[in-house]
């Protein structure tokens, strides 16, 4: 049985791009269900946060040439009850936006693109989303 006193702890994978004047993107998708996201996953039991990162990002995107650089921090969002640790993550040549197939609630196509990193998201961002990519841009500033 879930203990609601112990915190979820989840996993989130943040890839950069940088535009020819410096401006930094961040990858983000459309849930067609529920708003523009990022990638975010579950640790699964036994499972080191650096490996969930991976897993979650090749499973929600399709990208599975990343590696990641260096960690970003942990962070509450929208619960007492949910850790989501963050990582830096860099790969190989992606392209300006895609879709991809994912297994998650039953199978759905995800559409990914680049958001620029200091705009805020905005009322089509799920609020959760909101949340993280404010402190994703603070860990970054720190960092």
């Amino acid at each position: 049985m879930l203990d609601v006193n112990e915190p979820a702890y989840k996993v989130c994978p943040v890839l950069l791009r940088e535009d020819c004047d410096g401006r930094q993107y961040i990858l983000a998708f459309e849930h067609p269900c529920a708003g523009l996201q990022l990638v975010k996953g579950t640790i699964e039991q036994g499972e080191a946060a650096e490996e969930a990162t991976l897993r979650e990002l090749a499973e929600e995107s399709g990208v599975t040439t990343a590696t990641i650089v260096r960690s970003l921090g942990d962070f509450e969002v929208n619960s007492p009850h949910q850790i989501w640790h963050a990582f830096l993550c860099r790969a190989a040549y992606l392209e300006d936006s895609w879709s991809h197939f994912a297994q998650d609630g039953g199978g759905l196509t995800f559409r990914f693109f680049w958001h620029p990193i200091e705009i805020a998201g905005d009322d089509r961002w799920h609020p959760i989303f909101r949340q993280a990519l404010d402190q994703i841009r603070i860990a970054l500033r720190q960092n």
